[in-house]
């Protein structure tokens, strides 16, 4: 910037970025409520207005070195808002409040770019423009919203930005790593990735077929996921290989959903099973859509709810899950103990019939002496005794026309898996 200023006066550049962005502001005030088709326009001013409200600020910036000029013209342009205000209630009962203070981040904006680096000013402005140009989308998503979202959003705060930092991070027992800091910092990853998968599934896909519901639904349970498709896949006769492949990328999405648990919490780990599992994953999303290429039925399917109204925040899921990862810990570290890797690896096997991520995270997190290469090898264990499960219940509760494709589909995740196993 210093040497574009040796070229170009400093003064020129920030009056003609005031005065174009101004306009600009203006211009989208103008577009916005030609929109509305109103009869009476009870706006403030037109697109030259706001031009000259921020060249207006920024004159009386440089004028001043004290910059009392500047806040004696704010002074003035908040009296003619406010006169503006009076006008629109008494004669329009036009309530809103929009432009006025879009008006008076204009008259800010010199103060801004000459004392703030560029990147904010640009910020600033581009989020006026944004907000200015979203109110049709955000009154339609204020629509969507119950006050039970703020309740959600208020305890996912509290578990991550009030509990989580005031926890000790002493263990309680000394033969064991083992902290409440890092047991709900467990806590915290699973419920933030929970809490995107149901904010992406209820405002964002809400209408969104079979596949965007098993790929949703695999990042906060594909076991969950598996058995709700399977139950809706008894009562269509059409769309059964869509089903299979909704359940398939749901298991797709599980590895996403454990490599990022091994990215916070073991990153030794997640670097020697990331190349496997982008494999897992591409032979997953592969599978799935051979299923779909070779369809014969239709698409025009209703999605069935997945978890649409399960809260993943709920208090009691968090003590279960703190529960069973506490129990988890000491299960673990008395089998390493007892009976060596053999034990591990036999526990993991029997973890993938109950919900693997507490025996996963504390396997991460823990330090059981086994070495990182043991600890591969047991967590894929573990994923292809989840994986197994997840076929099981597919088969049981399924309709008699998903279970082929289910078969095919598991068949070649496990037997992927196995190879992994033995070549680790």
């Amino acid at each position: 910037m210093d040497t574009f200023f040796e070229i170009i006066p400093r003064q020129l550049f920030e009056i003609t970025v005031i005065a174009l962005f101004s306009l600009i502001i203006g211009l989208s005030q103008k577009a916005m409520r030609e929109s509305h088709d109103n009869a009476k326009d009870s706006s403030f001013g037109t697109d030259r207005t706001f031009t000259f409200i921020g060249i207006l600020g920024y004159i009386f910036w440089i004028a001043d070195a004290s910059h009392m000029l500047y806040f004696i013209g704010l002074g003035i342009v908040a009296v003619l808002l406010a006169v503006n205000y009076y006008n629109k209630i008494v004669h329009y009962e036009d309530f809103g409040l929009t432009t006025i203070f879009i008006a008076l981040i204009t008259y800010s904006l010199s103060a801004i770019l000459c004392t703030q680096p560029v990147w904010l000013f640009l910020l600033v402005y581009v989020i006026v423009l944004v907000l200015t140009e979203l109110k049709q989308p955000l009154n339609t998503f204020s629509k969507k919203v119950n006050r039970e979202e703020f309740i959600t959003l208020g305890k996912f705060l509290a578990i991550a930005g009030i509990i989580l930092p005031i926890i000790p991070d002493k263990p309680f027992v000394t033969f064991l790593d083992l902290t409440p800091y890092r047991i709900w910092l467990a806590v915290v990853v699973i419920s933030s990735i929970s809490y995107l998968s149901y904010l992406l599934r209820k405002f964002v896909f809400n209408d969104s077929g079979i596949i965007v519901a098993g790929i949703l639904g695999g990042l906060y349970s594909s076991t969950a996921t598996t058995i709700v498709l399977a139950k809706q896949s008894r009562n269509l006769v059409y769309g059964q290989r869509h089903f299979a492949a909704g359940v398939i990328l749901a298991t797709a999405m599980m590895y996403l959903r454990i490599a990022i648990l091994m990215a916070i919490f073991n990153m030794d780990l997640f670097l020697l099973l990331l190349p496997w599992f982008l494999l897992m994953t591409g032979i997953s999303v592969a599978t799935a859509l051979v299923i779909l290429y070779f369809r014969s039925d239709t698409n025009s399917i209703k999605p069935p709810v997945v978890g649409e109204n399960v809260n993943p925040l709920e208090f009691r899921i968090a003590i279960i899950f703190t529960l069973l990862f506490v129990a988890m810990s000491f299960i673990t570290y008395f089998t390493v103990k007892r009976f060596g890797t053999n034990g591990l690896q036999a526990l993991a096997y029997i973890v993938g019939v109950t919900d693997i991520d507490p025996f996963l995270i504390n396997l991460f997190q823990g330090k059981f002496g086994v070495g990182i290469s043991m600890t591969a090898i047991a967590t894929m264990q573990a994923i292809l005794s989840n994986n197994i499960l997840k076929l099981v219940y597919g088969l049981v509760l399924g309709g008699k026309k998903v279970r082929p494709f289910l078969m095919a589909g598991f068949g070649v995740i496990l037997l992927a898996s196995i190879l992994i196993i033995v070549l680790l």
